[in-house]
């Protein structure tokens, strides 16, 4: 069974965060380890307090697992402090070798940010460079960007943008784009592809953004090419998000089991 890498926060509700991480993993028949970079207070209907880990620690639990497990992909989500992602992208140059997703997690669905101002800089500048590929939704793309996206036009020049920060791929996720459909634009330098479906017209989307980047990253570990993992992790989600029982008063979690 191949072993992937989660490197995020947690979320007491359980939707989001490392937790969707790990049972997307578990989905997918990956066999996942973590690496904790803050605790949050969180349900479905907001976060009320964020507890960051000290960086000298998330080195330590990185370095644990990557000593014991051969890791074969590793997925990047809230880390919430500037300190945090210079630790993960110093540490990251002892996996050359790994496919690395990048989820640029910057607001939680309820609206409640995630990562301090002074981080996004270096995500831009240090952690990009060393994603295989990065999946911001729009509203963080135009952060990475540094450009408004309000069509599918703008999506495509923005994909442009964060690559040229050095990602090798790009997927921006979520949103009508001015189309009626649910599109995700996947743009990897040799071409852009749409990967169009239905909106699921659902308040159980907590934790979206995270399992499709999850899902993408077992997708890599099992070795697949990485146009085949996005459209796996496009096809996941929008049968968790289907198959999902409402749960909580705001946005409920997926049914990340739902082939099950």
């Amino acid at each position: 069974m191949p072993t992937a890498l989660t490197i995020a926060g947690s979320d007491s509700g359980g939707g989001a965060g490392l937790q969707a991480d790990l049972k997307t993993f578990a989905a997918h028949g990956v066999h996942g380890v973590c690496a904790v970079t803050a605790v949050t207070a969180q349900n479905t209907v907001g976060v009320t307090a964020v507890e960051p880990v000290a960086p000298q620690f998330v080195v330590a639990q990185i370095e644990a697992v990557i000593a014991d497990f051969e890791v074969r992909a590793v997925k990047t989500g809230m880390l919430a402090r500037l300190e945090i992602v210079a630790a993960v992208c110093a540490t990251l140059e002892t996996l050359a070798d790994v496919p690395v997703v990048v989820d640029p997690v910057m607001v939680a669905t309820s609206g409640d940010r995630l990562l301090d101002d002074d981080a996004v800089d270096l995500v831009r500048t240090g952690l990009l460079p060393r994603a295989r590929v990065v999946t911001p939704n729009w509203q963080e793309a135009e952060v990475l960007a540094q450009m408004p996206i309000a069509s599918l036009q703008d999506a495509r020049r923005a994909a442009v943008q964060i690559r040229s920060r050095g990602a090798g791929a790009v997927v921006i996720t979520g949103g009508h784009l001015g189309e009626a459909d649910a599109i995700d634009l996947l743009d990897d330098g040799d071409a852009v592809v749409e990967l169009r479906g239905p909106h699921v017209e659902s308040r159980s989307t907590h934790g979206t953004g995270c399992t499709f980047a999850a899902a993408v990253a077992a997708g890599l570990a099992q070795g697949q090419g990485l146009g085949d993992a996005v459209a796996g992790a496009k096809r996941y989600v929008e049968g968790a998000i289907r198959h999902a029982t409402p749960l909580g008063h705001g946005n409920g979690p997926l049914n990340h089991f739902w082939r099950k």
